[in-house]
């Protein structure tokens, strides 16, 4: 990244000197990059995807209030405008974070799973009253038919999944998508939408969560499905680990429950719609090489990983004592 790192540094009056960029982590919105300079680290995440300026309302909004009822989380920092993201020559938008040195949360630690329930709950609790409606991407799926027809593209492109993606179109993504539904108005807030182990460092103060780009409303009986099932082992869920989310979630003052399997609906429609939007990177030309490629190794892996029914429903099952 040619002299991005002295470009963003004087943007944000970080000050003069050597800058150096270094890649992190490439997610699935854009690159994390460590700038270093003056004595100093900053977290900066390159937005690949986005045309317009991007809206961080949400996220600052809500970041804010949760740090005021304990949650620590970097700061997303403001320019020498006051803006909280800014455009490099390149064209791409870049936010700047504080630097966050830990390890990636264990969600075998008790201690980290009562840390996801009881932090998932004070989320809720700051996100209360939220006024808008979800987005599709946790409330809708796409159509048989797109399906097939992303099927046929990436049949023609010769890919070595063509096969896999195939098996998949005709039946488990059939099977998860009859669960994917519009929640009820009267269950939103607004709130993370990522708690996942990867999106928490832990270091010498404690578990950090990371990550907030995806604030905004959404049913809070489907974040703590998504959440349980998630931080309890997936489909080779530890039904005592998801329990202790609960158990932290309740005790903390969360209201929601999960009842049955439409509570895994978001669950269900961010697996569906990342492997399709993945795969569907993984053919266009108008993106990079290196776009294209991490795009058919996420769809893959995904592929690999997906919710099973049989396992979902065990899991409500252990859970259902719980309420």
């Amino acid at each position: 990244m040619r002299n991005a790192g002295e470009f963003i540094a004087d943007a944000y009056g970080l000050g003069t000197g050597t800058w150096s960029m270094t890649p992190v982590a490439r997610g699935a919105l854009g690159q994390i990059w460590k700038l270093s300079g003056n004595g100093t680290a900053w977290a900066v995440k390159e937005l690949l995807f986005e045309k317009d300026t991007p809206d961080v309302d949400a996220e600052s909004a809500l970041r804010d209030a949760a740090e005021t009822l304990g949650i620590c989380s970097p700061r997303l920092m403001p320019d020498r405008k006051g803006a909280h993201v800014v455009r490099l020559p390149e064209g791409s938008w870049v936010k700047v974070y504080d630097w966050v040195d830990g390890a990636v949360a264990d969600p075998s630690d008790p201690g980290m799973l009562s840390w996801c329930g009881r932090t998932l709950a004070l989320l809720h609790q700051a996100g209360e009253g939220a006024s808008g409606t979800p987005s599709g991407w946790y409330e809708r799926c796409n159509p048989v038919s797109d399906w097939a027809e992303l099927l046929g593209k990436v049949e023609r492109a010769g890919l070595p999944w063509a096969g896999e993606l195939g098996r998949f179109v005709a039946t488990t993504a059939v099977e998860l998508a009859r669960y994917v539904s519009p929640s009820a108005p009267d269950d939103v807030v607004t709130s993370h939408l990522d708690m996942r182990p990867q999106n928490v460092l832990v270091g010498e103060n404690g578990p950090v969560l990371l990550d907030w780009d995806n604030a905004g409303p959404v049913s809070a009986e489907r974040e703590l499905a998504r959440a349980v099932h998630v931080w309890s082992g997936g489909n080779d869920f530890d039904a005592d680990a998801a329990r202790r989310v609960v158990w932290a979630y309740r005790d903390a003052g969360g209201r929601a429950v999960v009842k049955d399997l439409d509570a895994f609906s978001m669950l269900f429609a961010t697996d569906l719609n990342y492997v399709y939007v993945q795969a569907e990177c993984a053919v266009d030309p108008s993106v990079t090489a290196e776009q294209r490629g991490f795009g058919s190794r996420e769809a893959v892996a995904k592929l690999r990983g997906l919710p099973d029914l049989t396992a979902v429903r065990r899991l409500t099952e252990a859970l259902e004592a719980e309420w």
